[in-house]
């Protein structure tokens, strides 16, 4: 890769519509009967939406927004316990940008800041060890939170904190992992779905090997894309031979930044620090087995629920979504955005009510951003 503009020439997407265009028309599919492709990182909702990739494929082709956004799919009840350990007077609470906004059953983040709560949004884990360093009489917890992009440099950074025996720092670990709810929509009677585009990001972690069970058990292509249009197009280009063909493969479309294998070093730091949950409720989903990352027992001085008594060391606590909101059936792609009656007008980004509407990589944030949504609520 050179440039960006490489990946965004006008005249190759024509060349790549055109084939997507046959691909649909080969296998039969039409507006009434289209292929169901799902997009599972909200990343590539959004780039989808951003370069209007869903208005220039053919009506044959929808796109499906999968669960890929985790502080999306992050239950109410854990942003609760959130607000719960930052009002502490002990606490410095330190999370990423994303997770500020989202609303928990009183309260989000920032509402709690306002209210003299010490939260301070930080840019990685390391942030938060350095706030350790200089805060010795505070407890320092940071929110770890994201799918296996982001756990290694949470891991990381607790190995670091065993070495320098930072015993103020702790992390309240929400990490989460992709595979397992794609494997739950699949046995979702109710979902049809004739393809997947995987995420890059977490991909250039963890490799391509993880979806294997997706083309072999499901028999369903998968192609890794990158997050440029060029890329989505050609990535959804390679699923319909894909289907036209009759196979199911892993493909990588994102070769030239996800190598197969994954990141060796990242691999063994998450190995060495995690170990998966026995369950983890995820919105819209309900509890998945095997699908959330704990701290294991070596590490348990950095862990923030069982050094405060929270989280499922306490016991599962449920929280019902807020009436009318239905992030958790736009999360699954049973309903479009759109559909949710709440959508554009008594759920904004300005004032949101779901998470969906909060976050940067969210398919209702995406609707609204480009895809009209603030024109529609004036109307």
């Amino acid at each position: 890769m050179k440039y960006a503009d490489e990946f965004r020439d006008p005249v190759a997407a024509r060349g790549v519509l055109a084939a997507i265009e046959a691909a649909v028309d080969a296998i039969g599919a039409t507006a009434e009967k289209p292929v169901h492709i799902m997009e599972i990182c909200g990343g590539h909702t959004h780039a989808i939406f951003r370069y209007g990739l869903d208005k220039l494929t053919p009506a044959g082709l929808e796109f499906i927004h999968g669960p890929g956004c985790p502080v999306c799919v992050l239950p109410m009840s854990r942003v609760d316990e959130c607000v719960d350990l930052a009002e502490r007077p002990e606490v410095i609470f330190t999370t990423f940008g994303d997770a500020m906004r989202v609303p928990g059953t009183r309260k989000s983040l920032l509402q709690a800041k306002s209210e003299g709560a010490d939260i301070r949004m930080v840019y990685s884990p390391l942030d938060a060890l350095d706030l350790a360093r200089r805060n010795p009489d505070r407890e320092i917890v940071f929110f770890g939170l994201g799918f296996e992009t982001t756990t290694p440099s949470t891991a990381l950074s607790i190995q670091q904190a065993a070495r320098e025996d930072l015993t103020n720092f702790s992390v309240f670990c929400n990490h989460i992992t992709v595979p397992p709810p794609i494997r739950a929509l699949l046995e979702d009677p109710f979902m049809t779905l004739d393809g997947f585009v995987g995420p890059g990001h977490v991909s250039m972690v963890i490799g391509v090997e993880p979806y294997r069970f997706i083309a072999e058990e499901y028999g369903k292509p998968i192609v890794v894309a990158g997050f440029e249009p060029l890329d989505l197009l050609q990535s959804v280009l390679m699923v319909l031979i894909q289907i036209r063909d009759g196979r199911a493969e892993v493909e990588n479309q994102y070769a030239r930044v996800v190598p197969d294998a994954g990141n060796p070093v990242s691999i063994a730091a998450c190995a060495d620090v995690y170990e998966p949950r026995d369950r983890f409720e995820w919105r819209g989903l309900g509890e998945i087995d095997k699908s959330g990352l704990k701290i294991r027992e070596p590490y348990a001085a950095y862990d923030a629920e069982r050094k405060f008594g929270i989280g499922y060391g306490a016991g599962p606590r449920f929280v019902a979504e807020p009436e009318g909101c239905r992030c958790g059936d736009v999360m699954t792609g049973r309903i479009k955005p759109r559909q949710c009656p709440k959508f554009g007008t008594e759920c904004t980004p300005e004032m949101p009510l779901g998470a969906l509407m909060v976050s940067s990589e969210g398919a209702c944030a995406a609707y609204y951003q480009y895809g009209g949504g603030a024109l529609e609520a004036a109307e």
